[in-house]
């Protein structure tokens, strides 16, 4: 018969390990090291997409008017209050769709700020 050979468990002494100082990435950032760079890069073309993603929306809403109006001449004859519907539109509609747009817009750059600096103050 064959005895099964015993666990034996290695420590050490010395549990605390001195580690490296890690610095932390707001320094990283402050002094433009290569991690700073990349993680400022980050939140630049995530806020770039984000302004992209707005403007272009709104473009195409904006843009697409005299669209619909040239390929549905029907509504360019229809009025309301005795004003015709291209001129309530451009006049009552555009600036509150800039206004909900830059609403947005500002809503979500705060939200990807504070996702960053969540991400930093983890880090």
């Amino acid at each position: 018969m064959s005895a099964k050979p015993r666990r034996v468990v290695v420590t050490s002494p010395r549990t605390a390990v001195a580690r490296r100082p890690r610095y932390p990435v707001t320094r990283e950032i402050d002094e433009q090291t290569r991690l700073g760079e990349v993680y400022m890069g980050s939140l630049i073309r995530t806020q770039l997409r984000l302004a992209l993603f707005v403007c272009t929306v709104l473009a195409c809403v904006i843009g697409g008017l005299p669209l619909l109006f040239l390929l549905v001449p029907d509504l360019r004859a229809v009025e309301l209050a005795g004003l015709p519907l291209p001129w309530v539109i451009l006049a009552g509609l555009i600036y509150p769709a800039f206004v909900v747009g830059a609403w947005l817009y500002v809503r979500h750059a705060e939200r990807n700020e504070r996702h960053f600096a969540e991400l930093v103050e983890r880090e």
